[in-house]
Order: C-alpha cells, then sequence, then structure tokens
C-alpha cells in the first residue's frame, strides 16, 4: 500500500521508512510539515504516519487541516505525549489512531495494516477468496492449503485486487502502490509482476483480467 510518512527525525524516519519497503509498500516519506499539505493532496494515500513534532508547522495544526480539506485516509499520529487528555484531543481532531514514543516498529506496520484494514471494511487479517486465502500480517498465501511463495510486491499486488474483487483497477493506480518515487519504472514493470502472479495462482480460484487501456480486475467465484 502507499504511505505517506512525516518524520524529521532522521534515524527514526530511516528506519520507518525501511521497514516499510521491506515489507513492499510504497513510501513517501516528508521531513517539513510546510510540505504536508501538498504532498497528501498530490496523489493518493493509504495511510498516514504523522509525528507531531515538525519545523515549520505544528503536526495538531497539520492533522486539523488535513480533515478540513477533506483528506480521507486513515492517519496514525506518533506522539511522545502519553497523557489521556493529549490523546482524546487528537482523536476528536481526526487521528484515527495514535502510536506514542518510544515504539516497536512491529507494532507501528500492525497500527498501519489495521487502519487500512478498517477503512477497506475489513475486520481481520485473514481474507479469503475461493480456494486462496491471504494473511496480511503473517505475509502469506495459500491455495487449499498449499503455501504460495511470492515476492513482496506479488504478494501487495495479490492484496490490492483481493480487496478489490469485481473492480477494476488503474495501472496508474497500482503504479503508485507497489513503486516508490524514487524508483526509476515503467509500466513494463506492473506488467512483468502481474504475469508472473498470474502463473502462480494457477490453480487458485482467482482470475486477473485485463481490460484493454486500463488496468485490470480480478474475479472469484461467488465474488467472495
Amino acid at each position: 500500500m502507499r504511505i505517506l510518512l512525516v518524520e524529521d527525525h532522521e534515524d527514526l524516519g530511516e528506519a520507518i521508512d525501511r521497514r516499510l519497503r521491506g515489507a513492499g509498500h510504497s513510501v513517501e516519506w516528508v521531513r517539513d510539515g510546510a510540505e504536508v499539505i501538498a504532498t497528501a493532496q498530490a496523489e493518493p494515500f493509504d495511510a498516514v504516519a504523522l509525528d507531531l513534532t515538525l519545523p515549520n508547522r505544528d503536526g495538531i495544526a497539520l492533522l486539523a487541516e488535513l480533515r478540513r480539506e477533506k483528506f480521507a485516509a486513515p492517519i496514525l499520529v506518533i506522539t511522545a505525549r502519553s497523557e489521556i487528555d493529549d490523546r482524546v484531543s487528537l482523536l476528536d481532531l481526526g487521528a484515527d489512531d495514535y502510536l506514542v514514543k518510544p515504539f516497536d516498529l512491529r507494532e507501528l506496520e500492525a497500527r498501519l495494516r489495521a487502519l487500512i484494514r478498517r477503512t477497506g471494511g475489513q475486520t481481520s487479517s485473514t481474507i479469503s477468496a475461493g480456494n486462496l486465502e491471504m494473511d496480511m500480517a503473517g505475509l502469506s498465501v495459500t491455495v487449499d492449503g498449499r503455501h504460495l511463495e511470492l515476492g513482496r510486491r506479488e504478494f501487495r499486488l495479490l492484496e490490492i485486487f483481493v480487496t478489490h474483487l469485481n473492480k477494476v483497477v488503474p495501472k496508474e493506480r497500482l503504479m503508485n502502490q507497489l513503486f516508490n518515487f524514487d524508483e526509476a519504472v515503467s509500466i513494463n514493470a506492473l506488467e512483468l509482476h502481474v504475469s508472473r502472479l498470474r502463473r502462480k495462482l494457477e490453480g487458485a480460484d482467482i482470475e486477473i483480467g485485463t481490460v484493454r487501456g486500463v488496468g485490470y480486475i480480478a474475479r472469484a467465484p461467488n465474488g467472495s
């Protein structure tokens, strides 16, 4: 998924960026509070990890402005403020969740996954489509109980398809969610990943069709 990371602390930001990219997510890392609104409005994001202590703009003011501007993606606030009144204020301003420093990177990733699931109407980290089952937390896929070996981008690609069954997903959106801004990739790279995923899904109750000139659509029995 595509995640906007707002963090000015270089070491922490680098650790979060590396962790999320290693899990197959596309990450846009912003270090300056003055750049947050323009970045958030320029491209669609699936979630935001927002530190409150930033140069040039206050994180709380940014949170309030994002919600005033109808920014819909879930926002996970990273804060050093542990008092209950502060946390209540953040939630009332539009934060979907918060994480108090110091924290484990595994918890940050798990909270982002939960927020993205919630936005998509999912209540569990496991999704089924016919005889295919995906475990988002465990990063595993099985077909009729047989484990599939997928690369991290193949996994994220399948995740997008399974969570958007019977809906056309444009190639541009897939490019944005699979690849980072600093990667020089072409549409051919996306098509190669789709081709590899199709081969690995042989025998699965899910079919990835091509919508010429637009993108792809995944279908499964009864749309399940």
